[in-house]
């Protein structure tokens, strides 16, 4: 377990890290808004400022996910299923589907990104002219987070297999539904106890 929290951990840190692009994304939007509608003069650089925010957020962002379990999931029939055969299941798919599509995205995201930098790749849609190149990097280094989590994932489905349950997670933060759930499912339990 601590090798698969390590790994985690790694996901943890980057996705809060790229996190804080949400808020630069915010601000730069915000801020767009209102010198073009308010002082009427918009700016060259906003858009583009927007573009790499989200799209960094969005790569740096996919390991922490995969770490949390929230990627989506048509789940409808697998949940159904023992945890012994949803960990075989998720350990074939791991490589049958995400283990080739990862090692795609790194090897065409090299490529692409080092072809940026011999360029010196600017943005095409922009008068300002950023720079992408920087940002390109990120699409190798998302899909080796990826491939790294994965690993921790492999980890997580033979243990799984072993011992018929799912091994912890570390846990970062919880979706208000998951809270609403955990609630009504005390007070459900409260009641059915008379003490309410």
């Amino acid at each position: 377990m601590r090798f698969v929290h390590a790994i985690e951990g790694l996901s943890l840190w980057t996705g809060r890290a790229f996190g804080w692009c949400i808020l630069i994304l915010t601000l730069s939007v915000s801020y767009e808004v209102f010198v073009r509608y308010v002082l009427n003069a918009p700016t060259v650089w906003a858009f583009d400022m927007m573009v790499q925010m989200y799209g960094a957020l969005f790569l740096m962002c996919g390991a922490y996910a995969l770490a949390q379990d929230t990627h989506v999931r048509a789940d409808v029939v697998y949940r159904l299923f023992p945890v012994k055969v949803q960990a075989g299941l998720d350990f074939v798919l791991y490589f049958l589907f995400f283990f080739p599509g990862i090692m795609a995205l790194v090897w065409y995201g090299w490529e692409i990104a080092s072809d940026s930098w011999r360029w010196k790749e600017v943005s095409f849609n922009s008068p300002a002219s950023i720079q992408v190149y920087f940002f390109k990097t990120l699409i190798p280094l998302s899909g080796c987070l990826l491939a790294i989590q994965g690993f921790a994932e492999l980890v997580r489905c033979v243990m799984a297999m072993r011992s018929g349950k799912w091994p912890e997670r570390l846990v970062d933060v919880k979706e208000t539904e998951d809270l609403l759930t955990e609630a009504d499912l005390e007070t459900i339990s409260a009641f059915a106890q008379g003490k309410k």
